[in-house]
C-alpha cells in the first residue's frame, strides 16, 4: 500500500532562506511519526508542504496517493490539520466552532451534531459546549483545536507542535489520545521541538537546517548511539549525537 505521505527531494526557499534542502520523507499508514528539532529548521515549512498551503521550489510531495498540492482538493476530506496558531473563533462556542469546521469539510448538520457530542466526550470538553472559545483557558483551546482537527475522521492527521504550553497533565493526555488515535488505525504526523515526545512517537526523523539528518524507530536510534558510547541514552543524547556527526 502506499504510504499516506511521501516526499522525494523536496526543496522550498524563502529568498536567500533554504527552509527545506532536499527532503526524503515517508509515514507509513499507522504510524506515529515525530519530526523533531530546534525551532527554524524547517519542520513547520514542510509540514504546510504535505498540507497544499506552500507549494514546493523542487522534489515531488505525495498524500493519500495525490500529488500535491497539484491535486489538494481531493484529499482535504481524509486529511486533518492542526496548525501551532490555533484556528479557532473566540466569539462563538465551543460547539459553533466544531459546527464551522464541519460544515467547512462537507459535513451535513445532522452529522456534525452527532459527531461533536462524541468528539467532545472524547477529548472531556462536553460540559463546555455552550462557553465562549475566548472564555477558555489555553489547554482547552488546544483540546478544542485538536477536536475541530479530529471532527471528520480524517486517516491522517497533520499535528504542528500540538502539545505546545501544555501542562505535564494535558501533555501526558494528549500522548493517551494519539496512541489512542494509533489503535483507531490513524496515521499521525507531528511536529515537536520536546525530544522527550521523540520516544513515544514509532518513528522518529530529527530535523537540521532544512534537512532530516537521521530517522527511525526510537529504540533503533538510542541503540546505534549506545553502541559508540554505551550506556542506554535519553532521545537528547540520540540528537546531540547525530547532531555533533553531521557537524563534522
Amino acid at each position: 500500500m502506499e504510504a499516506p505521505v511521501e516526499m522525494r527531494g523536496v526543496v522550498k526557499s524563502f529568498g536567500p532562506i533554504r527552509a527545506v534542502a532536499g527532503v526524503d520523507l515517508a509515514v507509513g499508514r499507522g504510524e506515529i511519526y515525530g519530526l523533531v528539532g530546534p525551532s527554524g529548521t524547517g519542520k513547520t515549512t514542510l509540514i504546510r508542504m504535505i498540507c497544499g498551503l506552500l507549494k514546493r521550489d523542487a522534489g515531488e510531495v505525495r498524500v493519500l496517493g495525490h500529488p500535491i498540492p497539484e491535486e489538494k482538493r481531493k484529499v482535504e476530506g481524509r486529511l486533518g490539520y492542526m496548525p501551532q496558531e490555533r484556528a479557532l473563533y473566540r466569539d462563538l462556542s465551543v460547539e459553533e466552532n466544531l459546527l464551522f469546521f464541519g460544515q467547512l469539510n462537507g459535513m451535513k448538520r445532522d452529522e456534525i451534531q452527532k459527531r461533536a457530542a462524541e468528539i467532545l466526550d472524547f477529548m472531556r470538553l462536553a460540559h463546555l459546549k455552550g462557553h465562549l472559545v475566548g472564555n477558555l483557558s489555553g489547554g482547552k483551546k488546544q483540546r478544542l483545536s485538536l477536536a475541530c482537527t479530529l471532527l471528520h475522521r480524517p486517516e491522517l492527521l497533520v499535528l504542528d507542535e500540538p502539545t505546545v504550553e501544555l501542562d505535564p497533565a494535558l501533555w501526558q493526555e494528549f500522548w493517551e489520545h494519539f496512541h489512542e488515535l494509533k489503535a483507531r488505525g490513524h496515521t499521525i504526523l507531528l511536529t515537536t521541538h520536546y525530544l522527550e515526545e521523540a520516544g513515544r512517537c514509532t518513528c522518529v526523523g530529527f530535523m537540521r537546517a532544512g534537512r532530516i539528518q537521521v530517522e527511525g524507530a526510537p529504540a533503533e536510534l538510542q541503540a546505534r548511539v549506545a553502541q559508540v558510547q554505551g550506556g542506554t541514552p535519553s532521545m537528547e543524547e540520540v540528537f546531540l549525537f547525530f547532531a555533533r556527526r553531521e557537524g563534522r
